[in-house]
Formats: C-alpha cells, sequence, structure tokens
C-alpha cells in the first residue's frame, strides 16, 4: 500500500479494515495510536486525522465511539509514559548511535521545552513529530514522573477528546463526508504549521 495513498484516503483504508478486522479493529487502532505517541522510531504514523476518521465512522455506526475513545485515551497515554520510561532508560544510549533516530527532531523538542516548559508535554500532543520525541526527551532529562504523569494525561484527554468529539459530531455533515480527503490533509496542514513556524523563525534569527 502506497504510504501517501493511505494518509489520503485513510477514510476508505478505515472502513476496509472494520469490514476484514470487525472488533479487532480497536485492537489495530489502539497499537497505531500506542506505537505513534510511543515509540521514538514511528512518528511517521498517524495521531490526529486517524483519530478524526475514526469518530467519524463512529458517527455513521461503522464504530462504537465510546470504545473508541477509551481506546485512544489508553493508547494516548500508555504510550507516552512507555516513551519517558524508555527516554530515561535508554534515552541516551539510543542518542549515541548514530541513524537510529534524527537530529532535528530531538533539536525541535528541545526548543520547545526551552521556550514552553512542562506545558511541552499537553502542547506537543497537536504536533505531529514532536508528540512523538516530547515524552522521550522528559524522560531523557530525568522530568519528574509525577509531574509528567499529570501532564500526559491531562494532555492526552485534550487530544483524543477534542478530535474524537470533531469527528464524530462534524462527521456526518454532507460537506465533511464529500470532502473529507481535503479535511484530512488539512488536519495534517495545520498540525505541521507550528514546527516550520519555529524553524522558519530560528533560521532567520541566525541569519
Amino acid at each position: 500500500m502506497d504510504f501517501i495513498d493511505f494518509f489520503l484516503h485513510l477514510d476508505i483504508h478505515l472502513a476496509n479494515l472494520v469490514t476484514e478486522f470487525g472488533f479487532g479493529t480497536y485492537a489495530v487502532l489502539f497499537a497505531v495510536v500506542f506505537c505513534e505517541t510511543g515509540l521514538v522510531f514511528t512518528p511517521f504514523l498517524p495521531g490526529d486525522s486517524l483519530i478524526f476518521v475514526a469518530a467519524t465512522l463512529a458517527a455513521q455506526d461503522v464504530l462504537n465511539v465510546f470504545s473508541l475513545y477509551l481506546v485512544f485515551l489508553i493508547a494516548a497515554i500508555l504510550g507516552d509514559t512507555i516513551n519517558y520510561w524508555i527516554g530515561h532508560f535508554l534515552g541516551k544510549k539510543i542518542v549515541r548511535e548514530k541513524g537510529l533516530i534524527r537530529d532535528e527532531h530531538l533539536d525541535r523538542t528541545r526548543e520547545f521545552y526551552d521556550k514552553y516548559g512542562k506545558k511541552t508535554i499537553v502542547m506537543a500532543r497537536f504536533i505531529p513529530i514532536v508528540r512523538t520525541f516530547a515524552p522521550f526527551v522528559a524522560g531523557m532529562s530525568r522530568m519528574d514522573y509525577k509531574i509528567f504523569s499529570f501532564y500526559n494525561v491531562l494532555g492526552g484527554f485534550l487530544w483524543v477528546t477534542l478530535f474524537t468529539l470533531a469527528g464524530y459530531f462534524f462527521g456526518e455533515l454532507p460537506w465533511v463526508q464529500e470532502n473529507l480527503h481535503y479535511l484530512i490533509l488539512l488536519i495534517i496542514g495545520v498540525s505541521i504549521l507550528p514546527p516550520v513556524f519555529e524553524y522558519a523563525k530560528a533560521k532567520w534569527k541566525r541569519k
């Protein structure tokens, strides 16, 4: 399956997934969100758009919205928790291994920490790439786990709730159904705007 095609036609692929796996779809969705938030090697997996499209299908009674919400919420919180401890115990070793993760991803995440502090854990939920690396960097820098846990739960709750409600309540609108492909692109585009803006601003300052 072409990776770009998967993103652009996420609604079709997800509907086919439900048809093929039935109840097992929830396990697949859990695994995707868990890996996207919990493993520094998979920041490319869909996050915002996946939750939105899945909730859109729930509005059409293809999936159960309450089960979907719990699956995404647990996956998001557990993913960040695992990522924190990976960073805590293995972070420095992983960083020393060349090629395992990209330096610019870590640098971008550290810049967010420098600017927003503990709030980065919450804000990073809404920014691809940074969302995956924020808990890893928090663990590597030995951020107090109790403080991390609070912002982890808060951020996970806000992220999953916002995109689930948006997909569920707006997914049935004819305009949304007819233009879902463009909406997915818009969600992805808006999500990557903050890091692009930060990168452009940093480059401008260096000049």
